[in-house]
């Protein structure tokens, strides 16, 4: 039994060009102009670079526009390569393998916004502002960066919200100062973040204060857990496939799953991109990922089987 591959395209670069030091930006279109994927501010998609090089980049252009699609990719000398090869091999002309859109960072309506953004973690920010500009819903960018000469959209950003966006470069600065920040929870107020590891750890632990669900994340790497051992192995049934398989404490449910010849599509390895997202009909999970809330781990009714586990002796899965 195979997966459903039909959301991967191939698409042209029309074009890349550099936004900021060590960023470029992509831009894609459908070969014969068809029109692409409808994407909400949030969403990511896979560049598929190839075999075993697949990665996830937030769209940072506009939803509304059917015939582009944008990534800004920042070089991480310490990576995996997709940068390096996003940045020293692909070029203009070029076809890429797309896979997507999906979206696990959702704008929710709401009065106010406060976005945090570190970094490359502007991209997904981006579309959040112009939507929350449509809605008429009043906003404030926080956005840092190790100086101004590496943030990206700085200067697009500071001319069109002059009164709404406050760039705090590093050595200009030093670190944003959450503590003034998120001190205090303000009323009809969410909370969009995204940056690395460092910045969301600290911009969780200082709006603890705040009301349930008014934070919201986006990860580029896994959040890192207090204990992230291997558990005793249990069983997952395939309530489509008709099958039943052991998972062993060394393997993943996904290894595990495609092992028994049930393809799934997958990704990040990591649970951050979303890909392998599977509905739960029964059974309780021990939830890994870095996408769900606690609110949604504790519905139980689905999870990322790239990492999490069971947190019983059996799981139906809708597979």
């Amino acid at each position: 039994m195979t997966q459903d591959r039909s959301d991967e395209l191939d698409l042209t670069l029309v074009r890349k060009e550099s936004l900021a030091e060590g960023v470029v930006r992509l831009s894609l279109t459908h070969p014969v102009g068809e029109r692409l994927p409808a994407w909400s501010p949030g969403a990511h998609i896979d560049l598929m670079l190839g075999p075993d090089l697949v990665r996830q980049y937030s769209l940072c252009g506009d939803p509304g526009d059917a015939a582009l699609l944008q990534v800004a990719v920042l070089r991480e000398p310490e990576g995996r390569g997709g940068s390096q090869y996003v940045h020293d091999t692909l070029a203009e002309g070029d076809t890429v393998r797309v896979s997507g859109p999906r979206n696990h960072f959702q704008l929710i309506d709401s009065p106010r916004y406060l976005f945090i953004a570190g970094g490359i973690g502007i991209t997904p920010v981006l579309p959040m502002i112009a939507a929350a500009d449509q809605r008429g819903a009043d906003w404030w960018l926080v956005y840092g960066g190790r100086n101004r000469a590496t943030m990206a959209f700085a200067e697009q950003l500071t001319k069109d919200h002059p009164r709404r966006v406050e760039l705090r470069p590093q050595d200009e600065t030093g670190l944003l100062d959450l503590d003034g920040l998120l001190g205090s929870p303000a009323a009809d107020t969410l909370i969009y973040c995204c940056g690395p590891e460092p910045l969301l750890n600290a911009v969780e632990q200082r709006s603890a204060s705040w009301p349930e669900g008014t934070l919201h994340t986006e990860r580029f790497a896994p959040k890192a857990r207090l204990d992230d051992t291997a558990s005793n192995s249990f069983e997952v049934e395939l309530s489509r496939s008709g099958i039943t398989v052991t998972v062993a404490p060394d393997k993943s449910v996904l290894q595990s799953v495609e092992e028994a010849g049930v393809q799934v599509l997958s990704s990040c390895q990591e649970g951050t991109c979303g890909t392998c997202e599977t509905v739960v009909i029964e059974g309780r999970v021990d939830h890994r990922d870095s996408l769900l809330t606690s609110a949604e781990q504790a519905c139980n009714d689905t999870m990322f089987i790239c990492v999490s586990r069971a947190a019983c002796p059996r799981l139906v899965l809708d597979l």
